[in-house]
């Protein structure tokens, strides 16, 4: 095998391998509803042959509250850890509540802790609340992800009334609408990710 070849083959496996997703869990309310809402995602992403996941639950995470320059060690190591995580993504899914027409707190504190881990990166959204479905908080999202750099998926997947939704067991009580919907978001995810990933390596974002 010629470098040529070599190269176009190596080049061709990279574009190729999965897109490397960060599911964001963006509620830590105690009695949350967001894991029966992650969990449903997860059993459709992980079955996706084109993507691997990584869930990064706000509420196991101890972030601090107030950007500050002088962090203890513990604090340091933590920022650094979830840093590694979101940066090793290439792409992210936003699994979020609608909070008085908003997005949760401890969500926005944990997109201000970081700033390049984002950027060139495509990131889709899973909402769920009430009569809106959460779509309120993802509208306001997608604002705060663009001034990173982010490229928002458009289509969504949004439960309204999410709790009547599914059972006990976590199934969805009426699943062809929302795994069609979730098909679309997931295919549309792959094909940005892989994109952004390739035109990076191709000339690095800001560099």
């Amino acid at each position: 095998m010629d470098l040529i070849t070599a190269e176009s083959t190596a080049t061709a496996m990279t574009e190729n391998a999965p897109v490397k997703v960060a599911v964001i869990l963006a509620s830590n309310r105690e009695g949350r509803f967001a894991p029966v809402i992650a969990d449903w995602f997860l059993a459709h992403a992980d079955g996706h042959p084109a993507i691997e996941t990584e869930v990064v639950d706000v509420a196991a995470l101890d972030l601090p509250t107030a950007l500050a320059y002088r962090l203890e060690a513990s604090t340091r190591e933590l920022l650094a850890d979830v840093s590694a995580r979101l940066d090793g993504a290439d792409a992210f899914v936003v699994v979020t509540p609608e909070y008085n027409h908003s997005y949760p707190a401890p969500l926005k504190n944990l997109i201000d802790w970081h700033r390049a881990e984002w950027q060139a990166k495509p990131v889709a959204f899973v909402s769920y609340g009430g009569v809106s479905g959460g779509l309120r908080a993802v509208e306001h999202l997608r604002q705060v992800f663009a001034e990173l750099h982010t490229v928002s998926i458009r289509d969504t997947v949004s439960f309204h009334n999410a709790g009547a939704r599914f059972d006990d067991e976590g199934r969805h009580r009426d699943p062809a609408g929302p795994d069609a919907a979730v098909k679309t978001l997931l295919d549309q995810l792959v094909w940005w990710g892989r994109a952004l990933r390739a035109a990076k390596r191709a000339h690095p974002y800001g560099g």
